[in-house]
């Protein structure tokens, strides 16, 4: 299987309440930067044969330094990210269809990761490759721990109160076949419409697809609050415990 990765690294971390010039990307997790770990994991997936970075132009010298020096030979490109989270992966798509032009080679799915993710193993990778293939799409996912209730008319005031049975929260990488997503991505920049994933657009622009849901474990956080960076370097250290 030909599948090719993007990691969406362009995010400036306004909850992480970082110094201006910082990256959430580059504070450590276990002694490495959280971005190392992410592109590490996509690096030993065995059904990943490139992946694109897409991240601020400050930053490119900086992650290509990295993945020279850590042997990530399936870095293809560093692309400059958009102003938001979906024009940054849509110039990889746009990178990853000037590559079908030239060559005529387009992989068999693509799936896109947050690079603040840094816990996703090569396994879930390889999994989630491999269903999205024989679905279409696959998307992974965990049950939430709390109970959810809407907002309710009155401001202050909660409303209903969901059927947490039926909720999944979900992650990254979200996989799909390679052209249904370089699609959806050119229909949405036609039309200027903006989702809050990629699965998203392939719901919107393909209705008759059916997503495959991946349950994952609660391992797969995303670093988001500064409370994040000590639960994932705890998950990070307990992985590094042999095991007897």
């Amino acid at each position: 299987m030909n599948s090719t990765a993007i990691i969406a690294a362009s995010g400036i971390g306004k909850r992480m309440r970082l110094d201006e010039g910082q990256s959430k990307q580059m504070l450590e997790i276990g002694g490495f930067p959280v971005i190392y770990h992410t592109l590490k994991a996509f690096q030993q997936a065995t059904s990943i044969t490139t992946f694109y970075i897409a991240t601020k132009e400050e930053n490119r010298a900086l992650l290509d330094e990295m993945a020279t020096a850590s042997g990530f030979s399936k870095l293809k490109a560093i692309i400059e990210g958009g102003k938001e989270r979906q024009d940054s992966v849509n110039n990889c798509i746009k990178a990853i269809a000037q590559e079908r032009h030239l060559t005529g080679i387009v992989p068999d799915t693509i799936l896109v990761h947050d690079g603040a993710r840094p816990l996703i193993t090569p396994a879930e990778i390889d999994e989630i490759s491999r269903l999205s293939m024989l679905y279409g799409a696959c998307v992974p996912a965990n049950r939430p721990k709390d109970t959810i209730k809407y907002i309710g008319d009155t401001p202050g005031f909660f409303g209903e109160t969901l059927d947490r049975s039926r909720l999944l929260q979900v992650q990254t990488p979200q996989g799909f076949r390679s052209e249904m997503l370089i699609q959806a991505h050119e229909q949405a920049e036609l039309e200027g419409w903006y989702a809050t994933d990629d699965a998203a657009l392939v719901e919107r622009f393909f209705p008759e697809q059916l997503i495959r849901i991946f349950e994952t474990g609660y391992h797969n956080i995303k670093i988001t609050t500064p409370e994040d960076i000590p639960v994932a370097d705890a998950i990070f250290r307990q992985r590094s415990v042999p095991q007897t």
